[in-house]
């Protein structure tokens, strides 16, 4: 039986992040190239593939039932010593925050045994020995760093060519935008990655590979129905400007979604304070005159 290696964990992006990679380099940790900075909320675990789409929609109502926003602060290095040569960074601020949204997605198909208790924390290094734990505790003993985290990821270990783990799924912090009533009812969620449901539907592939590959500079908003994905729509930052798509599943097609889509992913731009007062539109020319405040029909791709 198919099973993939998930885990889900907050990456530090921006400013901290490179902060935190730096200090990873210095140290030499081993698994710098493998994963990125981030705090795990639920480390490795193997799921079935026909559980995916429930590991992702545990990662939703987590999501969905956070602060939009949690300020967190990084403290001067500790580690885990006698029982795991392992150096990090400690959290402080709002944890108990952290540590509900950890609850809520330690669930199944995503939970499992731990050997150790849940410590809110970003690792520097691995397998490093305890006279260098000790001069790094005492090199970085005034440390501090603070962040703020708005969005939680699904990563997969992958080992196409080198072991290394990748997002592959990530929704904002806080409660998803619902349109309609009833069975029209829509729950619309944005993230920065297309979602794997969502790739599976036509023209989706597509779109993903136009984004680019710095997440800050792309918006997705996914649309779903009863359960299952019915559109998705995407804006991203290119040397000339935005640019804005929205699909919609073929099945679904002229009962307003299109027009959900565009909205929320309008206002989802103007949150996020790009600038753009127009966004370049990929697809049917009269549907983005006709719904759009900001998008200009483009080559009807």
């Amino acid at each position: 039986m198919a099973r993939r290696r998930l885990g889900v964990a907050l990456l530090l992006d921006g400013a901290v992040g490179a902060e935190v990679d730096g200090l990873r380099r210095a140290l030499g940790d081993r698994s710098l190239q493998r994963i990125p900075p981030h705090i795990t909320l639920v480390p490795p675990v193997n799921v079935r593939e026909e559980d995916l789409p429930t590991a992702l929609a545990r990662l939703r109502q987590a999501a969905s039932q956070a602060p939009p926003r949690v300020s967190l602060a990084l403290g001067a290095p500790s580690d885990f010593l006698p029982d795991n040569a392992v150096l990090y960074l400690p959290l402080s601020g709002d944890v108990a925050a952290l540590t509900a949204l950890r609850d809520r997605v330690f669930v199944e198909p995503l939970a499992r045994p731990l050997t150790w208790p849940f410590v809110a924390h970003v690792t520097l290094g691995d397998g490093l020995g305890p006279e260098r734990i000790a001069a790094a505790r005492l090199a970085l003993d005034g440390y501090r760093a603070d962040l703020a985290i708005e969005r939680i990821h699904l990563l997969e270990e992958r080992h196409d060519g080198a072991r290394r783990w990748e997002p592959v799924a990530d929704a904002v912090l806080g409660r998803a935008a619902v349109v309609g009533r009833g069975g029209l009812a829509r729950e619309l969620t944005r993230s920065q990655l297309v979602d794997p449901e969502a790739l599976l539907m036509p023209g989706a592939g597509e779109l993903a590979t136009l984004l680019p590959v710095e997440r800050s500079r792309r918006v997705v908003v996914t649309a779903r129905q009863e359960g299952e994905v019915a559109g998705v729509a995407a804006a991203w930052l290119g040397p000339d400007g935005g640019t804005v798509a929205v699909i919609v599943h073929p099945g679904l097609r002229r009962q307003g979604l299109g027009g959900g889509l565009l909205a929320e992913l309008e206002a989802a731009v103007e949150d996020r304070g790009w600038g753009c007062t127009v966004l370049d539109a990929l697809g049917p020319a009269a549907f983005y005159r006709a719904r759009s405040r900001l998008a200009r029909p483009g080559d009807g791709r």
